[in-house]
C-alpha cells in the first residue's frame, strides 16, 4: 500500500512543482508570449459482472501543453516528457506551428494577472479517497454483490476512484492550480425480464453508500419484474435526477456567447422573453455544494457564477474573453452582459465557451419527494434513467432517446406496475415549459451528460413514440 501511494502521489504535482516546470519552459523560450497548461494525475478502476470481479485497472501520469502567441497567432503543443530535453522540444514545437497560423483578428493577446479576477480556492481534495487502493474497492464491490446474491438477481457494475490536478500559468503573471478527487459507482441489477439501476460520484469516497445503491437498484428490478406493456403517447412523467441530468446537459453549449453570435443557440432570438416555466431557475456556479472542478478556465481566468435562467427568463451565457470583446461590439450589445466570465475552454478551440456547473434552484419549501410527485399523479410513469439520447432537432432541442433500468407505470398516485421501456421523442424546451414539481437538487449523474445539481422532476405532456422489446 505505502510504494502504491507513493506511485499514485508521484503524478499529483504540487503547485510548487508546476511553477518550477513553467519556469524552465520559459527560460526555452523568453521572448515568446507562453501559456502553459499542467494536468494530470492518477485514476483506478474495479469493474464486475455475473456476481463476480473481472478488472482492475489503474492509468496514472502528467502532460505539460505550451500554447505560444505572436501576435494573431497561436498554436499549441503537448508532451509528458519533463525533463529538460522534452520541455525545449515542446517549446520549439508550439512556436514553429503557431508560426505557419492565420492571422486571426479575434485574438486578444494573452491574459494578464491584473485581469483574471480573484479565484476563489475550492477544497475538493480528499486524501483518503485519492489513495483508496484495490482492496477498499473490491469490500464495496463486495457490499454490493451480496444484496444481488440475497436477491437472487444478477449484478455489474464499476467502482472507480482517483485524484487530478490542473495548473496553468503564462508569461503574463497567471498562476493558477487546483487539485481534486473522486470516487464513483454505478450498478446494474438485472431478474429475468427486468432491471434496475444507480449512479454516484462525490469528491469523498465516505459519500458512496455502495449498499444503500445496491439496495435501491434491487428494489427497481423487483419492482419492475414482469413488466406490462402501454401504449405510445403523452405522459406525465416523474424524472429522477439522472434522468434529468442526462436531459438538460444537451442545452449546456447553447448559453454561449459565440454561440449566440454565431446564431447556433436556441436561445437566439428567444432572449428577453419567458421561455420557460416560472418556477425554473438555474445559475452555474463553480463554487455551489455538489459542484466539482476548478474555479478559472482554460486561459486562467476566475469563473463568474451565472443566473443562466431566473424564473424562466434567460438572464446570461457564459463568454470567453474573445466572446465578451466581439458581443461588445455586436447588435447585443446593451442587450448582454459584455464582460467574461470565465468559462473560456483552452485556446485555440472553436467553441468559445461551456457552462459547465449547472445547478437548479428551487425555493424553499416548494420542493417535493419522488414519492409526493408519484402521489399527485393520476396516471403517468416514473423514469429511472435514460440512454442513447440523441439531438433531432438542434433549434427546438428536440432528443430522442429511451428508458432504462426501472420505468413503472403510475396510476392513482400509486406504483402499479413495471411497464415495457419505451423510445420518446421530446423538446426539452417544451419539457421545461412543463414542469409541475420539482424535488430538492442534489448532486446528479447519469451516462449521457456532465454531473450537475439537479432534481427530479413532475412534468405532462412528455411524449412517447413507441415501445421496445425488453
Amino acid at each position: 500500500m505505502a510504494s502504491e501511494e507513493r506511485s499514485m502521489n508521484a503524478n499529483m504535482l504540487s503547485q510548487e512543482r508546476c511553477a518550477e516546470i513553467f519556469d524552465r519552459v520559459r527560460r526555452a523560450a523568453p521572448d515568446l508570449d507562453l501559456e502553459v497548461t499542467l494536468a494530470g494525475g492518477h485514476s483506478a478502476l474495479t469493474r464486475w459482472a455475473n456476481n463476480g470481479i473481472t478488472q482492475n485497472v489503474r492509468e496514472e501520469g502528467c502532460e505539460v501543453s505550451v500554447r505560444a502567441q505572436m501576435g494573431g497567432r497561436t498554436a499549441r503543443a503537448t508532451t509528458n516528457l519533463l525533463d529538460d530535453d522534452g520541455l525545449r522540444d515542446v517549446v520549439r514545437r508550439a512556436e514553429a506551428l503557431a508560426r505557419v497560423q492565420e492571422e486571426d483578428e479575434d485574438l486578444l493577446p494573452m491574459l494578464a494577472a491584473a485581469e483574471a479576477g480573484e479565484s476563489a480556492v475550492l477544497e475538493r481534495f480528499d486524501d483518503a479517497t485519492a489513495v483508496l487502493g484495490a482492496g477498499e474497492r473490491a469490500s464495496q464491490v463486495d457490499a454490493m454483490v451480496q444484496v444481488a446474491r440475497r436477491e437472487g438477481l444478477n449484478s455489474a457494475g464499476a467502482y472507480s476512484n482517483g485524484a487530478q490536478f490542473e495548473a496553468i500559468f503564462n508569461s503574463r503573471g497567471v498562476a493558477r492550480w487546483h487539485q481534486e478527487s473522486f470516487a464513483e459507482a454505478s450498478v446494474t441489477m438485472q431478474g429475468d425480464d427486468s432491471s434496475g439501476w444507480q449512479k454516484r460520484n462525490y469528491t469523498r469516497a465516505a459519500e458512496v453508500d455502495a449498499r444503500a445503491m445496491a439496495e435501491i437498484a434491487a428494489e427497481k428490478a423487483r419492482r419492475s419484474a414482469r413488466p406490462i406493456e402501454v401504449p405510445p403517447g403523452k405522459y406525465t412523467v416523474i424524472l429522477e435526477p439522472s434522468a434529468v441530468a442526462d436531459l438538460l446537459g444537451f442545452l449546456a453549449a447553447d448559453f454561449s456567447g459565440l454561440a449566440l453570435l454565431e446564431q447556433r443557440s436556441c436561445l437566439h432570438g428567444r432572449l428577453g422573453a419567458r421561455l420557460f416555466g416560472e418556477n425554473i431557475t438555474i445559475v452555474d456556479d463553480c463554487a455551489a455544494a455538489g459542484q466539482t472542478g476548478a474555479a478559472f478556465d482554460g486561459e486562467g481566468q476566475a469563473r463568474q457564477p451565472l443566473t443562466l435562467v431566473e424564473r424562466g427568463t434567460v438572464k446570461d451565457v457564459a463568454m470567453a474573453r474573445a466572446t465578451a470583446a466581439r458581443m461588445a461590439k455586436s447588435e447585443w450589445a446593451g442587450k448582454l452582459k459584455t464582460q467574461p466570465t470565465g468559462h473560456g475552454l483552452s485556446l485555440p478551440n472553436e467553441s468559445g465557451e461551456a457552462a459547465v456547473n449547472i445547478v437548479f434552484q428551487v425555493a424553499e419549501g416548494a420542493a417535493k419527494s419522488v414519492e409526493e410527485m408519484v402521489a399527485a399523479t393520476g396516471r403517468g410513469l416514473l423514469v429511472t434513467r435514460l440512454w442513447y439520447i440523441r439531438e433531432v432537432d438542434a433549434y427546438e432541442k428536440m432528443l430522442t432517446g429511451m428508458t432504462r433500468d426501472g420505468t413503472f407505470l403510475v396510476e392513482n398516485g400509486r406504483v402499479t406496475a413495471g411497464v415495457r421501456n419505451l423510445r420518446f421523442n421530446q423538446s426539452v424546451l417544451k419539457l421545461l415549459q412543463s414542469v409541475l414539481d420539482l424535488g430538492r437538487p442534489g448532486r446528479a449523474c447519469g451516462e449521457e451528460s456532465f454531473n450537475m445539481v439537479a432534481p427530479a422532476m413532475r412534468a405532462e405532456g412528455f411524449q412517447f413514440t413507441e415501445v421496445t422489446r425488453f
